[in-house]
C-alpha cells in the first residue's frame, strides 16, 4: 500500500494590527470588601434556613411563611453574583 504524503504544518503568526487582551497585571484587583461581603451572605443565608427549618417555620419571620427561603437562598445567590467579579 503506498504511504500517504506528510504534509508540514504553517506556524501561526498573530496579527499585529490586533490590540492585545488586557493582561493580569494591567487588571485591578478586587476591592477588600468583595469577599468579606459574600462569605458574609453566605453564611447569613445558610443560618437563615437553618433558623427556619429547625424553628418549625416560626422563625425568622413567621407572616412570611415560604418567602423565609427566598430570603435565605437570595443571599446565596447574591454572594455568587458577588464571588464572579471576584480577582
Amino acid at each position: 500500500m503506498p504511504k500517504s504524503q506528510v504534509r508540514k504544518k504553517k506556524v501561526y503568526t498573530p496579527p499585529t494590527d490586533v490590540r492585545p487582551a488586557a493582561t493580569a497585571a494591567s487588571r485591578k484587583p478586587s476591592p477588600v470588601w468583595l469577599p468579606i461581603t459574600a462569605v458574609f451572605l453566605i453564611v447569613f443565608g445558610i443560618g437563615w434556613l437553618v433558623v427556619y427549618y429547625l424553628s418549625e417555620q416560626q422563625y425568622p419571620v413567621e407572616a412570611w411563611r415560604y418567602w423565609n427561603l427566598l430570603v435565605g437562598f437570595g443571599c446565596m445567590v447574591a454572594s455568587l453574583g458577588l464571588l464572579s467579579r471576584w480577582r
